[in-house]
């Protein structure tokens, strides 16, 4: 896929008062004593490089000491609002190791990394600017994937909890060649499954270095699931196959071990059972999806010209005409939810099926 197809700089939406209104409501809302722009306060930094010495186009950034002592103590209670019930007790047995800022990518996100210094068990979160169309990725992340996830926001700050695995593109290129066949057959069946979620949920540039892949020892195998980590590009690009992983140059070595282990009808078959779990929970989700989508439909999270672009190619993948007829991303987003949940009740989902 041409690199050009993606948006260089995404606008970041702010959070609209139906959008600070759901979040409240769902306990996603908090005030916090530090801002993303506190951060960027930093004097000074450091390349930071991986154990083979390649840029990993992090750097390590350090501030005075006034400033660091101040940032530490705030960044340590961030840490216990998201993962404890935010009580300050007990804030002396945490150490902040370090603060990395990503130069590369959109969201220029920091990475704290928190250590317990009684037993040395550490620990990462993020922290980055609001944007309302990952806030939107990550609400439906939660509640459409497989995986909960732990974020909180306010209008200056997006704190998310750290996603564990292997990044995909460091996994392409040093472990899935020495994979074993069963394994590799596995891994092509997860990424079916996961290219078939990201697109009904339009989660857009799931390229390699954006998902992660975890492996779990499971009696007498090892079982490798496919995990996003970035959700900038929820409802935002015009183009569907940015909402398709397979179409991605990163992503080729994945589609090639698709097309060497699965043959077509087992492709349909996991592209049919992943959209029935999707399904199962845009039921089981009850009134917080509709609440989510009806919200998207009062805001504005891309362009005129991008919507226009993706209303026409999903009525081309499909052949549904209400795609036509959205007046937003958030009523296409609800077609395309809808769409799922009546194929799946009609026990209809194979007419949704398109061939790799």
């Amino acid at each position: 896929m041409d690199d050009k197809l993606i948006s260089k700089k995404k606008p970041f939406y702010k959070v609209s008062k139906y959008l600070n209104l759901y979040l409240n409501n769902f306990n996603r809302w908090k005030p916090f004593s530090i801002s993303y722009d506190d951060l960027l306060r930093f004097k000074g930094s450091v390349n930071v490089y991986d154990s083979s010495e390649n840029d990993t186009l992090w750097i390590r950034v350090y501030y005075n000491n006034l400033e660091r002592d101040e940032i530490d103590e705030n960044l340590k209670k961030l840490y216990k609002i998201l993962h404890s019930d935010g009580n300050d007790s007990r804030l002396e047995h945490l150490n902040i190791d370090a603060i990395d800022y990503c130069t590369f990518g959109n969201s220029k996100p920091f990475r704290i990394k928190i250590r317990n210094i009684l037993n040395d068990n550490f620990t990462y979160f993020y922290v980055k600017k609001t944007d309302a169309s990952r806030i939107y990725g990550l609400e439906l992340e939660h509640m459409l994937s497989p995986y909960n996830l732990n974020f909180l926001v306010n209008d200056s700050i997006l704190i998310e909890e750290h996603i564990s695995g292997i990044p995909g593109d460091i996994f392409i290129t040093k472990f899935l060649n020495n994979c074993s066949d069963i394994e590799k057959s596995q891994i092509a069946k997860e990424f079916v499954k996961f290219n078939e979620r990201c697109m009904i949920r339009l989660l857009g540039d799931m390229r390699a270095y954006n998902y992660v892949i975890t492996p779990t020892h499971d009696f007498d195998q090892v079982v490798y699931k496919i995990r996003s980590i970035d959700f900038d590009q929820q409802c935002f690009e015009g183009k569907l196959n940015i909402y398709r992983p397979q179409f991605f140059e990163e992503n080729k070595p994945m589609m090639n071990i698709v097309r060497e282990r699965l043959s077509h009808d087992s492709v349909l078959q996991y592209k049919i059972e992943e959209r029935s779990i999707v399904a199962k929970r845009i039921i089981s989700s009850g009134d917080r999806i509709n609440k989510l989508i009806d919200v998207m439909k009062k805001d504005t999270i891309t362009k005129n010209e991008n919507l226009n672009q993706l209303k026409k190619d999903i009525f081309k993948f499909t052949n549904e005409k209400d795609f036509m007829k959205c007046k937003n991303m958030g009523y296409l987003m609800g077609s395309s939810i809808d769409y799922v949940r009546k194929h799946y009740e009609n026990h209809n989902l194979n007419n949704l099926i398109r061939s790799y």
